[in-house]
């Protein structure tokens, strides 16, 4: 089996840098707690009924509310997004801040936090499945709950990493160790 160093796995890591993806702000509810976090692993999987998935790392406070309650919002981050924004939903846990404290919010009609600033749109969807994928768990969820926040452009990963100068988190599922020189 191939290791994280060899140059197969540096040459999958090359073609997966093309795949695009998006930025996200994954957010969930239990026990009249709330919480959210920066994803990048947010797809559409059925148009009927619409369900969409998402890859959460499990040992990320987002996760344990979204098994708790079975709920999760995603609110879709628009280009205006700074990297001051973007900080308040990753690099930190919940578990040591209030990520909600300053950012504006409402709530979706079941409980889970949308955000309403640098936001182009927003969903909330109740858990059908789950899949546990080793450190992440792919929750497929069905939306119950969708807004129209704004017109601006999505995010895009690429717009992230080149424009704002943002680091992929060793949790996320796209993260990739750097290659050491042989």
């Amino acid at each position: 089996m191939a290791d994280s160093t060899t140059p197969e796995i540096y040459s999958h890591w090359t073609a997966l840098n093309k795949f695009n993806y998006g930025v996200y702000i994954v957010s969930s509810v239990a026990g009249g707690r709330i919480n959210g976090q920066l994803a990048n692993t947010v797809f559409q999987v059925t148009a009927e009924p619409i369900r969409i998935a998402i890859s959460i790392n499990k040992s990320n406070l987002t996760h344990q509310y979204i098994m708790e309650s079975g709920l999760f919002s995603i609110s879709v981050v628009a280009e205006s997004a700074t990297m001051i924004f973007i900080g308040l939903f990753g690099f930190r846990s919940g578990r040591d801040i209030d990520k909600f404290a300053n950012a504006a919010y409402k709530k979706s009609p079941h409980g889970c936090p949308i955000v309403t600033e640098h936001v182009v749109s927003a969903v909330a969807a109740r858990v059908v499945e789950k899949v546990d994928i080793g450190t992440h768990t792919l929750f497929i969820g069905e939306i119950i709950h969708s807004e129209i926040l704004s017109e601006e452009r999505p995010m895009s990963y690429a717009y992230y990493q080149e424009h704002l100068r943002g680091k992929t988190p060793k949790a996320s599922p796209t993260f990739q160790p750097p290659v050491e020189n042989k």
